[in-house]
């Protein structure tokens, strides 16, 4: 039996320690703002307050009015409605409530403060909390694209107890009446800091951790460590599992109100924890599933709860289904139908969802089960209840669109459907039927968690009418629809999720789409024939050939007359060719037995060419032939090889044609290489793809009813395929049922797509400090040496191709260029040489790398880039004789200048007077100066600036400077 503690409320253990709570009071709140008004941007702003009247009834009673801020605006000063009532747990619920026109759109921070919290918080400046004052703050955006808002409102109020040891739950119950979407976050408490302006408390810790002054990092309710603290974004269920000292906490968490995409408000709900020590274990709900509905549903659903201890139990529930933003007489309901003295309780939701209440987000409904002292407990005076809080979601879809049906238009000559289903449930203004069409018949059922269509289901959107409408003519867009094909029609209501209702300037429409009404298929009536085969027989550059079949018309066309019919046989080179040219015109009387669908068109390039064949149909119509319509084109199957490996061959083949060729088992076949001319189906493929499909050969035969024929596939050997489709316009009056047709033989060796390793390169660079001055003496052209070693594996260490049979070397004369192709090295000689002259050049100057090339045509990743510059060579005497005597006339380089591109070179006299300067890279002085008179003998300084050629593109030029005596 439980034992009662002497004294369960915290407050009794902060009794001794409780200063003066005259001003120290307040215990949570939030701001919620509301649009009254559908011509001015007016709200009606509310800041609901939780004062602490135990510990500061005084400073609580005397709370009458608080000061508002908008942005900078303010103090509003804002009084206290009355009545104020205790709602338990020593706290009233004070509201203070004021309009306010906002001057024009845009972000508004609405906040207030109140001095003070209420004392002795223990995760709050160690419990120094009533010197702390309270600030809250909600951010609103009006924004006129957006349509109207006004915030969500929070509906369970944020003062629960909570016990040591014991799992706690709070869920704000928010609802937002316009539908928007809600999220949630945790955020640090505030206080204030200026006049409308918060900061965050320096001296706030998470209720689950360890403080200096905080409680014990403690374990869960079901045993495992360490105590968790989390709040769920999407729900707003805020679990504290579980304290471990009892205390006041105070957490602080926003909750962001989404539409379309866009953040358009947020509030701050600054909340209380009040723990306890308590020998009562907390009431536990059962769980409660979300439900999807269509509006028109009545929903009904049980909830029950029990307490292990036998407490008497409270059930209640809090939502925006119980509020008047829905139709009065919609208004969800809540009632308790069973309680007993055993701790068990059970209560019914029930709601008659409608029209109105449908919308792209769920709503919440939050259900909340309290105990009270039971007949076990022994002093009832000291029981303190316990809650347990879920919450579950209801979605309500638009009802699905009924009695669809899909007739062929009453013109027998025309390509199109009538839809008409009947008038839809739920005439909501602007909202649409949407109407989806695919190929094919599908025996696809929406759940009711399952609005609208997935693009993966293969529907396309054809057209939207109002929701008034009740038929439509779809011509496919005035191209006309392909006869023998079964076309599904579906259709779906979508609901607008801008605009406002007259009668609530502030309400949105829902938005959302509806489920999605069951499937009508249908085809049209065949007065044409069909294409049914494009098979490739014989496969040759000039011999080829292919048997095209079709179908007759499957009804007579209404008032032909009595003469012979005739179809006309068109090609076109390429699987979307359309260069059709006649090529037969067959005349018939479409009397049974009489081959008239069916031609072998001969002669043709099928080695490198797909075909693509058309039929059209003419009819007597008054002893004239009249052209009725004309065949969806049909081209043969193309069978291709894509890149494989050295042991295996990769398939692909396709086929543009009216028929459908997916979801069925394609037939490959391979050439015995023993009996030429005999194929050997090896293996049966179910494609699901609309463009290619693939198969990849290893030699295995995986279809071993006509003998097993596996063999070992080799790179040095070729192997001939063709691949048969199996297809279907899926159209029970189109026969044959199952289509089958070859496409032409290929005959292709394995490819090793992997690529070589690359070559490691060297390059024969020469050291320029060990050079003579006159090393390149009247020398013109220059050579490069390159030489490389092959590797084993690629730069990132993964295995590479081998087989190497040729090297590509490139080249570039910069370093900062992309090399371009130069030469191959090619066999012979046997074995491949690794090195590579590069001949004539001006420089040495220039990048090289190398790549290696398998048999298969695969080239590899470039080596590394190996560069060389050229070597540098130009020195100046330092005395000249400009004499005229022959001997050393003029001051020029020493030996021979080389790879010099540019020389700017300056001579000044002892006080620094420029005497001559050149660009001459051999300079040439002959000791006169710039104007051609002789300078006297003597010192002369002189500086060079001198630009080399170089594999760098803006190599700085070298600068010489020095000084040279003149002899005269």
């Amino acid at each position: 039996m439980r034992q009662p503690l002497p004294c369960l409320l915290v407050l009794c253990l902060m009794a001794a320690g409780t200063q003066d709570v005259s001003a120290s009071h307040v215990r949570a709140g939030e701001i919620t703002a509301k649009r009254i008004s559908n011509t001015s941007l007016t709200y009606e702003i509310t800041f609901t307050a939780y004062y602490d009247v135990e510990n500061g009834k005084g400073a609580a009673d005397g709370q009458n009015n608080v000061s508002f801020y908008i942005g900078d605006v303010g103090p509003i000063q804002v009084n206290r409605k009355v009545p104020y009532p205790n709602i338990g747990n020593g706290t009233t619920r004070n509201e203070y409530t004021f309009t306010y026109t906002f001057p024009a759109p845009g972000r508004f921070t609405i906040s207030t403060s109140i001095i003070n919290r209420n004392a002795n918080i223990c995760n709050l400046g160690g419990g120094d909390s009533g010197q702390i004052d309270f600030f809250v703050r909600t951010t609103l955006i009006i924004n006129s694209s957006l349509g109207l808002n006004r915030t969500p409102v929070l509906l369970n109020p944020p003062i629960d107890l909570a016990a040591v040891g014991q799992r706690y739950i709070h869920n704000p119950g928010a609802y937002d009446a316009d539908g928007d979407s809600l999220a949630y976050r945790l955020v640090v408490p505030q206080r204030s800091l200026s006049a409308g302006k918060g900061t965050d408390l320096g001296v706030y810790v998470p209720p689950n951790r360890q403080t200096s002054f905080g409680p014990p990092i403690g374990a869960t309710e079901d045993g495992a460590t360490p105590s968790t603290f989390t709040l769920d974004s999407l729900t707003g269920d805020l679990v504290w599992d579980a304290p471990t000292k009892p205390c006041f906490y105070n957490v602080a968490f926003v909750v962001e109100e989404w539409r379309n995409g866009v953040l358009i408000g947020e509030i701050v709900r600054d909340m209380q924890i009040i723990v306890i020590e308590s020998p009562n274990d907390r009431p536990r709900l059962d769980p409660l599933p979300d439900l999807c509905v269509e509006a028109g549903t009545l929903i009904q659903q049980t909830i029950t709860a029990n307490d292990k201890n036998g407490d008497r139990l409270t059930l209640t529930s809090n939502s925006g289904v119980y509020l008047s933003d829905l139709v009065p007489a919609q208004n969800a309901q809540f009632s308790v139908v069973m309680q007993n003295d055993l701790g068990q309780i059970k209560g019914t939701f029930r709601w008659q969802t409608g029209c109105d209440h449908i919308r792209l987000e769920p709503y919440d409904v939050l259900v909340k089960v309290e105990d009270a002292a039971g007949p076990n407990f022994p002093n009832p005076s000291l029981f303190r209840k316990l809650v347990d809080i879920k919450t579950f979601k209801i979605r309500v879809y638009g009802p699905k669109p009924q009695n669809l049906r899909a007739e062929p238009v009453a013109d027998a000559t025309a390509r199109a459907f009538r839809l008409t289903w009947s008038a839809y449930q739920c005439q909501i203004p602007g909202a649409q039927i949407a109407i989806y069409r695919k190929v094919g018949c599908s025996d696809f059922q929406a759940g009711v968690c399952q609005p609208g269509l997935s693009p993966a289901l293969g529907y396309e959107e054809v057209a939207r009418v109002g929701v008034g409408e009740t038929f439509f003519v779809d011509d496919n867009g005035g191209q006309g629809l392909q006869r023998g094909i079964s076309y599904s029609y579906r259709l779906v209501a979508l609901f607008p999720r801008q605009g406002t209702l007259a009668d609530d300037p502030g309400r949105l429409n829902g938005g959302g789409s509806s489920l999605p009404s069951a499937e009508f298929c249908s085809d049209l009536p065949q007065l044409a024939p069909l294409i049914t085969h494009v098979t490739v027989d014989s496969t040759s550059q000039t011999r080829g050939v292919i048997t095209v079949r079709w179908t007759r018309p499957a009804v007579a066309v209404p008032g032909a007359d009595a003469g012979p019919s005739q179809y006309r046989l068109f090609r076109a080179t390429g699987l979307d060719g359309t260069d059709f040219t006649q090529i037969a015109t067959l005349d018939t009387r479409l009397q049974a037995g009489v081959p008239d669908t069916l031609f072998v068109d001969k002669n043709l390039n099928t080695t490198q060419n797909a075909y693509r064949y058309r039929v059209d149909y003419y009819y007597p119509n008054q002893g004239t032939l009249t052209k009725l319509e004309e065949t969806e084109p049909a081209s043969s199957v193309r069978l291709e090889q894509v890149q494989g490996t050295s042991a295996q061959v990769r398939l692909a083949w396709m086929a543009n044609v009216p028929w459908d060729n997916t979801n069925r088992l394609h037939r490959i076949y391979r050439e015995d290489r023993s009996q030429p001319g005999t194929f050997n189906r090896i293996a049966e493929v179910q494609v699901q793809g609309f463009e290619t499909f693939e198969y990849t050969d290893d030699g295995t035969d995986r279809f071993v009813a006509d003998g097993t024929h596996t063999i070992t596939l080799s790179p040095d050997s070729t192997y001939c395929y063709r691949v048969e489709t199996v297809g279907s316009y899926n159209n029970t009056r189109v026969r044959p049922a199952l289509l089958y047709n070859f496409s032409q033989t290929l005959c292709v060796s394995p490819t090793d797509t992997t690529r070589p390793c690359p070559p490691v390169l060297a390059l024969d660079i020469p050291d320029c400090a060990t050079l003579s001055p006159d090393a390149f003496c009247g020398q013109s052209d220059y050579t490069n040496t390159l030489s490389w070693k092959s590797s084993e594996s690629s730069a990132t260490g993964a295995a590479c191709g081998r087989g190497v049979v040729a090297y590509k070397i490139y080249f570039a004369r910069y370093r900062d260029e992309e090399p371009t192709y130069l030469a191959s090295v090619l066999p012979p000689p046997i074995p491949l040489a690794t090195d590579y002259t590069h001949t004539g050049l001006s420089s040495f100057a220039g990048c090289y790398y190398v790549t290696a090339v398998n048999r298969f045509g695969q080239e590899s990743t470039p080596s590394n880039l190996a560069c060389r510059d050229n070597c540098p060579q130009f020195a100046l005497p330092n005395v000249f004789t400009p004499n005229l005597d022959g001997k050393n006339d003029e001051f020029a380089p020493l030996n021979c200048p080389t790879f010099v591109e540019e020389v700017q070179f300056v001579a000044f006299n002892r006080w620094g007077t420029k005497v001559f300067e050149t660009t001459d890279a051999t300079l040439k002085w002959n000791g006169k100066n710039s104007a051609g008179q002789d300078l006297p003998s003597g010192q002369y300084f002189y500086q060079a600036s001198v630009q080399f050629q170089s594999v760098e593109r803006d190599r700085v030029p070298l600068q010489y400077k020095g000084w040279v005596q003149l002899v005269r």
